[in-house]
């Protein structure tokens, strides 16, 4: 495997969860905790330090610790300004780091080799970015982006208006990374009531 270390790792926390009636969706409780916590669990072994992504009053998140940043683009942007706000945040706090994973702040059983297999097939393969992928089906919000993506990344949002994170990491050289999607999904994400008893199911499971 490659050397994840120094690998910093941004969660984007700012969905506006339309489809469970609007709120913060990683503060929707799961198995009697914020799906955040799980999420945390999951990365803080992983990542040399975590970074929140999302809006309004970042005091809301106080008791995590974690910087909260919100996005470097005017308006609601999608996660493309997510990792935008991550990559800057990097460059300008973390000059040490080259690499940085994003990741979905709904997915509560991401993978515990999700930062090495991503941080070994960009080394092995040359590659800008690495994606995550499980039963055939992409999941570019989590993916290791090189640092220096970030200029080309603002003049995609900016000046192109190009909001899709696929369209974009399609553009550059990337590496693509599959886990089985059995038993368990590792990226199943919460979108939906109905999503949220399912992962209450499978955690009981």
């Amino acid at each position: 495997m490659g050397d994840s270390s120094g690998i910093p790792g941004l969660i984007l926390a700012g969905g506006r969860a339309q489809r469970m009636g609007g709120g913060d969706k990683p503060m929707r409780t799961l198995a009697g905790r914020p799906l955040l916590d799980h999420i945390i669990a999951r990365l803080a072994p992983q990542c040399d330090g975590l970074i929140l992504n999302s809006h309004g009053d970042p005091a809301r998140f106080s008791i995590y610790g974690l910087p909260v940043i919100a996005d470097a683009v005017e308006g609601f942007a999608g996660p493309l300004a997510g990792i935008l706000a991550g990559l800057d945040h990097v460059a300008r706090e973390r000059p040490d780091a080259r690499e940085m994973l994003s990741v979905a702040g709904d997915c509560p059983f991401l993978p515990s080799d999700l930062v090495a297999r991503l941080s070994h097939a960009r080394a092995h393969q040359g590659a800008d970015l690495a994606i995550a992928a499980s039963g055939g089906q992409l999941h570019p919000t989590i993916a290791l982006w090189s640092v220096e993506l970030r200029h080309d990344l603002r003049h995609a949002l900016i000046d192109e208006h190009c909001h899709a994170v696929q369209r974009f990491a399609a553009r550059h050289r990337e590496a693509v990374v599959g886990w089985p999607d059995t038993p368990l999904d590792p990226f199943f994400n919460i979108n939906t009531a109905e999503d949220l008893a399912e992962a209450e199911r499978l955690l009981r499971a």
